[in-house]
């Protein structure tokens, strides 16, 4: 997709509703060939989606040897929502928390008190810092079964329609 083609499908309004979700699902394939799909706490920050993980997480190994994933950001309700995106992550070890990290946290029901302990846990849990797992779009879509449909049920819907025209 061209870059202008994927900016037009994030900068929609429901994309965007569903870009600040904080929970989606992360698809990837294993050190043994397999795929694996994890839920993940992500971020948007405008131009890149951000998962951030402990060091030691096996998931970094199966990324750094085959950084292709697909990501997907959907809603429970009828008819779904859905944004998926495709593309190459990179990894960025860093020294600390990342911010990403501490944004996601906001959107957890805590009182002020509960989430100064949490992060004086985080900190001392991550003492070692993170790992940013970074994801600029190069592939998306936008389904939400209204106006956009999966393009085989759209060729579905086109082929009805051409028949009881006939």
């Amino acid at each position: 997709m061209r870059q202008h083609e994927i900016d037009e499908v994030l900068n929609h309004p429901l994309s965007q509703e569903l870009l600040a979700r904080d929970i989606a699902r992360l698809a990837f394939v294993a050190q043994d060939g397999t795929p694996r799909n994890i839920p993940v706490g992500f971020c948007w920050n405008g131009a890149e989606l951000v998962v951030c993980t402990s060091k030691n997480a096996r998931k970094l190994a199966m990324l750094a040897a085959n950084p292709a994933v697909a990501f997907t950001i959907d809603t429970e309700g009828f008819p779904p929502k859905i944004l998926s995106v495709r593309g190459n992550v990179e990894l960025d070890p860093v020294d600390d928390i990342p911010e990403e990290y501490l944004q996601v946290a906001k959107t957890m029901s805590m009182t002020p008190e509960q989430r100064a302990e949490w992060e004086v846990n985080v900190r001392s849990l991550y003492s070692d810092g993170m790992v940013r797992i970074v994801l600029r779009p190069a592939w998306v879509k936008l389904t939400d079964f209204e106006t956009t449909l999966p393009d085989n049920v759209a060729e579905l819907v086109q082929r009805q329609a051409a028949a009881q025209g006939a």
